[in-house]
């Protein structure tokens, strides 16, 4: 195992759960958090796909457990670091990284919501206004966090993280 990435993994989830639960963008039954897209983009640089689908997951049970998240976390985040991960491996430029994210969260986590609605009994679930927000809170968080790995990226920071 690799400490370095395990401690930052656990680090952004305590700030992904503590933060998610100021910052909430509510819709029915949807709690869309820009805080989960910027964390999710930080995992994708930082961590790769498979520290950040543990930190998706992780947090999701956890923003659940405590009443600041909905199910419909589950595969917009897990979804959205995935992709996020995989596009930023494939050109690694950190625009890249948040470009995966809103497509991941925003246009194919959202969708994928339409059977967990199914499943969760809710069979008059709009899509759009999920699709909606899922896109403008992933845009948000992607867009913040790219500005921060930016910051990072010209002070000479961001070398430290990557390795």
């Amino acid at each position: 195992m690799n400490t370095r990435k395990l401690t930052l993994t656990a680090l952004l989830i305590a700030f992904n759960v503590i933060f998610s639960s100021f910052i909430v963008i509510p819709l029915g039954p949807i709690k869309a958090a820009p805080v989960q897209h910027f964390v999710n983009v930080l995992c994708a640089v930082f961590v790769g796909p498979w520290y950040g689908l543990a930190q998706a997951l992780i947090s999701s049970i956890i923003r659940i457990t405590f009443g600041t998240g909905s199910f419909f976390a589950f595969p917009g985040s897990m979804i959205g670091v995935l992709l996020a991960s995989a596009f930023y491996m494939y050109r690694r430029h950190i625009f890249m990284a948040a470009v995966g994210e809103v497509i991941g969260t925003g246009i194919i986590g959202s969708l994928m919501c339409i059977p967990l609605s199914w499943v969760l009994g809710m069979q008059n679930f709009v899509v759009k206004p999920l699709m909606l927000a899922f896109i403008i809170s992933s845009f948000v968080g992607a867009v913040i966090s790219y500005i921060l790995l930016i910051m990072l990226k010209r002070r000479g920071l961001l070398d430290r993280f990557i390795k």
